[in-house]
């Protein structure tokens, strides 16, 4: 291990992208310790795990994956999300316009471009719409637990609504989104792997004191008594932990490999003989996209739920959407083997693949050139993306199954979903 990271650090551009890497999710970091100004933070943290309890529920989610910014209304409290949903209803958009799919793929970099800029755009009106939800919930908790807000920013209204107070949050939170986005583009561009993916990863990494303070707590090692938790259910949680990891490298580096081969071509006066070669089709060619989409896809709509409910129908809709119901979980299976096809249909183009073989004279033994390499194809990478997909699904479902079995604090459970991003 150390000579492998003597090997990275002794390639300067590496060293580099390695270095920038950390830099900019140490800032990340740094910015779930800065709260919204007019927020007592400490408060906000008391009075939020008494509303969270020790059960599954969505705020509980939303912290962990905010790496605990959501919790002490810090401003990156609405974390990558917003620009995650922007992203998704971008790439429905294009999916479902034929005009804006052709545009965006002729113009090609300006395409791109212009792509990121509508993200952008929805990321910013995603980001106000929910720090103005976040804000109201903010002011119905500061009438029954007073002290999180600073009376100053009550005081100004106007038709007795604290538009200043909403003015901050809405601004500052937004910002907040903003720069966790340029954050995670400058490492896609300049670092090591997908920014957004890295951001809620140390997000998730970074409750592991916490969780591990958790998991001393509930072995109860002070007393004789049997704790919640045993030595086996920890030993099962380790196992469960590793078979994550193991299963999400082999879920994403699975490939299954068509062969090829070249006929014999002229050129000029000299015949070149025909070679042998293999396409790569990526058992799951998504990656971990599906999950963190449809994670986020889960969480737009039931933390709108959660912030306007009042005992009304929308309580309902939260109950069924708290993480680790069962109901939550067979909309999340769903949703996953959904985007593993939808961002694989996105991405992969096998009628592009077969036209650059048959000007290149490749072609696949056994399979015609054209039209049937391309159905082909197709029918290859809808077979191995079904079995890329459930694979996924039940990796990411997994640490809800254990805390459901074992009876584990959703804490440890949540903190299991890391490896997946």
């Amino acid at each position: 291990m150390l000579s492998g990271l003597r090997k990275i650090f002794s390639v300067e551009e590496v060293k580099k992208k390695v270095v920038f890497t950390l830099l900019m999710l140490l800032i990340c970091r740094i910015g779930a310790y800065i709260p919204v100004p007019g927020i007592n933070g400490d408060e906000a943290v008391n009075v939020f795990r008494q509303i969270t309890g020790g059960g599954q529920n969505l705020f509980q989610l939303v912290d962990v994956f905010s790496g605990g910014a959501f919790a002490h209304m810090t401003i990156i409290a609405l974390g990558v999300m917003p620009y995650i949903s922007a992203s998704i209803i971008m790439q429905i958009l294009i999916a479902v316009i034929p005009s804006l799919q052709r545009e965006i793929r002729e113009n090609g970099e300006m395409g791109k471009r212009k792509m990121g800029k509508l993200i952008r755009f929805a990321t910013i009106f995603l980001s106000l719409f929910q720090s103005a939800l976040l804000a109201k919930y903010a002011l119905r908790l500061n009438f029954s637990h007073p002290g999180i807000i600073v009376s100053g920013l009550l005081n100004v209204e106007v038709a007795g609504i604290p538009w200043l107070f909403y003015l901050v949050i809405m601004l500052t939170m937004s910002t907040g989104t903003l720069f966790l986005m340029w954050i995670g583009e400058q490492i896609t561009e300049r670092g090591i792997g997908n920014g957004i993916s890295l951001i809620i990863a140390v997000g998730i990494l970074s409750s592991l004191p916490m969780t591990l303070g958790t998991i001393i707590k509930q072995l109860n090692l002070d007393s004789q008594e049997i704790g919640q938790l045993t030595f086996s259910s920890v030993i099962i949680l380790s196992i469960v932990f590793v078979l994550i990891i193991i299963g999400t490298i082999l879920v994403i580096q699975g490939m299954r490999k068509i062969p090829l081969q070249y006929a014999r071509r002229v050129v000029g006066r000299h015949e070149t003989q025909g070679g042998s070669s293999h396409i790569p089709l990526k058992v799951n060619y998504a990656g971990v996209i599906p999950v963190i989409f449809a994670s986020s896809l889960l969480m737009f709509p039931a933390t709108i739920a959660q912030f306007l409910s009042h005992g009304n129908w929308l309580g309902n809709l939260v109950t069924w959407l708290s993480p680790g119901s069962w109901f939550y979980t067979f909309l999340f299976v769903t949703l996953i083997i959904f985007f593993t096809y939808f961002w694989t249909a996105t991405q992969f183009h096998p009628e592009q693949i077969a036209s650059d073989m048959k000007k290149n004279g490749a072609f696949i033994p056994g399979i015609r050139q054209g039209k049937p390499t391309q159905e082909f194809l197709e029918t290859t990478m809808n077979r191995i993306t079904l079995a890329g997909a459930v694979f996924l699904a039940l990796i990411a479902i997994l640490p809800t199954l254990v805390s459901k079995i074992l009876g584990i604090d959703s804490t440890i459970s949540h903190f299991l979903e890391g490896p997946l991003f």
